[in-house]
């Protein structure tokens, strides 16, 4: 058996985070399972689905913010650094946190695949690992590849118990704590 690169990182959280803070704008850099990651640039679709989002968010649930780009502490022992699409929480919950915050009080995490050979890995599998790890009580995977939307959840067990994918132009219901339904046929507009 061979061993992950989180049982042996390529270099400690500390290291990452100073790392991290000299990077330029143009690049953002993840460390998912031990392992620093190279996140790619957002392009225009990508930036619409994430408002498409918000304001489904702020429209039903308007206590909660969906936080972008937030940083978050992920994977056990919080040795992941992850920086989301979207936190949902309520509004309030980072406040005085720094760049990399707990996750406790995220509902939900959000990300939307981008074009890139890393995203089956990344996207589908590492971060939806983390996200579990973390405690995060859904993921919701919006896949422009393959125009699904996927709701992790029910997390126990080192992963999410419920992982139903629909296609774009479906209803999909976010179910507690989360609470909010989505008419995903805007998506795609987007998609491929």
């Amino acid at each position: 058996m061979t061993p992950s690169f989180a049982e042996h990182p390529q270099m400690t959280v500390e290291e990452f985070e100073q790392i991290a803070l000299a990077t330029p704008e143009t690049v953002t850099l993840e460390f998912i399972q031990g392992k620093l990651e190279v996140k790619p640039v957002p392009d225009g679709d990508h930036d619409e689905i994430i408002m498409w989002v918000l304001q489904q968010c702020m429209q039903q649930r308007p206590e909660l913010g969906l936080y972008q780009e937030r940083g978050l502490e992920v994977e056990r022992y919080r040795t992941g650094r992850a920086r989301v699409d979207g936190a949902l929480a309520p509004v309030g919950t980072f406040a005085g946190a720094g760049e990399w915050a707990d996750p406790a009080g995220v509902l939900m995490v959000l990300e939307v695949t981008s074009h890139d050979a890393d995203t089956d890995r990344r996207d589908r599998k590492e971060k939806r690992d983390g996200y579990v790890a973390a405690g995060i009580p859904v993921y919701l995977l919006i896949d422009r590849q393959n125009c699904t939307v996927t709701v992790h959840s029910d997390p126990g067990g080192g992963s999410y118990r419920e992982s139903p994918s629909f296609p774009h132009g479906a209803t999909v219901k976010l179910l507690d704590p989360v609470g909010i339904t989505l008419d995903t046929e805007p998506l795609k507009d987007y998609a491929a």
